[in-house]
């Protein structure tokens, strides 16, 4: 989708990756296996490709700003909103880790976004949520996100640095930093980690999330540890990747309270440990199929370092597979935020960034911490 926006530039705005169709029923083209092998065929193993240069075939037509917004902003059952409505601490909690799983979208091999720009913005409205990201840094890449409700129940703040490595048969994009989703009725914080994508070149092409992700909340004193795994094997082969499992307890008695079992593309059930009942605790069919793709709302308002007017010519030429253009384009926004960065470094500026602080805690984590204290309504909206 393409709209106009402000001084000549054009917003592009694409599907979000759903369970159907969307961008995965567009992206299949042919000999794809051999052409991501022959592009780290010269990378040696444990090589940070966090700068990879991707050639423009290889990309999705949206940045990875534009990821991590698209799970928040485009959901179907309103999985964040069951969070601030739970009845007690552990009914909450569950919700969260509900809304956790929500967040996880089918990966498309052989295709990666674009990395994002050093100032670059993505800024949607989906109903009375305002989501604003901004990409922090550019060495390394680190992306913050904030959102808020027009109710002022629910506050989001991520800051992620996605690590990828080479390990000669398969690529892991470690994601670090977190997720903080704050319940500001029950001033409750839950933490958040990420999964790990796994990109398997040999011997079986495929994508998948993997690792635990471990939920916190010290004010209920409740924790959760989620899985993401494949399930039973035959000699390490086989099984399905999309499976999920894992546990809520207590951090101070470590005492069970649910068991997670399921996969995240269908069914995650919960059976709570002390009576055995079982419910259903996420569904993917209600959550993240058929979604709805964001469109230019207050043309006016789009900001020009707006990510679908950044890699809006990008995404234009690669949907239209003009191929010469699309790497023309994405040329040229690489190079003019490599001539920006030269020039402040010339000058001896630092960059600031607009929306957010950042800083490094003892351990070298970044942190990000919004400027503002909500986020306003956006030029981008989710059609309802």
């Amino acid at each position: 989708m393409v709209e106009s926006g402000s001084e000549g530039t054009a917003a592009v705005l694409t599907a979000p990756l759903s369970l159907e169709g969307g961008l995965a029923a567009e992206l299949r083209p042919a000999n794809l296996v051999q052409r991501v092998l022959s592009l780290f065929r010269n990378v040696r193993p444990g090589s940070d490709l966090s700068h990879f240069q991707l050639p423009a075939t290889f990309n999705l037509p949206k940045s990875q700003l534009q990821l991590y917004g698209e799970g928040v902003y485009c959901i179907g059952e309103d999985y964040l909103r069951k969070c601030a409505e739970g009845n007690d601490a552990v009914e909450r909690f569950t919700a969260v880790v509900a809304w956790s799983i929500s967040t996880t979208r089918p990966p498309i091999f052989g295709f990666a976004p674009y990395n994002p720009v050093l100032g670059e913005t993505h800024h949607v409205s989906s109903g009375s949520l305002h989501v604003l990201l901004e990409q922090v840094s550019h060495r390394p890449p680190v992306s913050a996100l904030h959102a808020t409700d027009d109710a002022g129940d629910i506050e989001l703040v991520w800051c992620q640095n996605p690590i990828p490595k080479f390990h000669g048969t398969s690529i892991e994009a470690t994601v670090k930093g977190k997720r903080h989703i704050k319940l500001l009725k029950f001033s409750e914080d839950y933490e958040i980690d990420c999964p790990n994508l796994l990109i398997r070149l040999l011997p079986a092409p495929s994508v998948e999330w993997s690792g635990t992700v471990r939920i916190v909340c010290k004010e209920s004193g409740l924790e959760a540890e989620v899985s993401y795994c494949r399930s039973h094997t035959f000699l390490g082969l086989g099984g399905d990747p999309r499976c999920i499992k894992g546990k809520i307890f207590s951090s101070r008695s470590r005492e069970t309270i649910c068991e997670i079992n399921g996969y995240w593309d269908r069914i995650v059930s919960m059976k709570d440990a002390r009576t055995g009942k079982e419910s259903v605790l996420y569904d993917a069919k209600t959550a993240i199929a058929d979604l709805k793709t964001p469109v230019v709302r207050n043309q006016e308002g789009l900001s020009s370092s707006e990510s679908a007017v950044v890699w809006g010519e990008v995404s234009d030429a690669i949907l239209k597979k003009d191929w010469e253009r699309s790497r023309q384009a994405k040329r040229r926004v690489e190079d003019t935020a490599r001539r920006l960065d030269r020039e402040r470094n010339e000058k001896g500026e630092v960059w600031i960034p607009k929306h957010f602080s950042l800083s490094q805690d003892k351990h070298g984590n970044w942190e990000c911490c919004p400027l503002e204290k909500s986020v306003p309504p956006a030029p981008i909206i989710v059609p309802s």
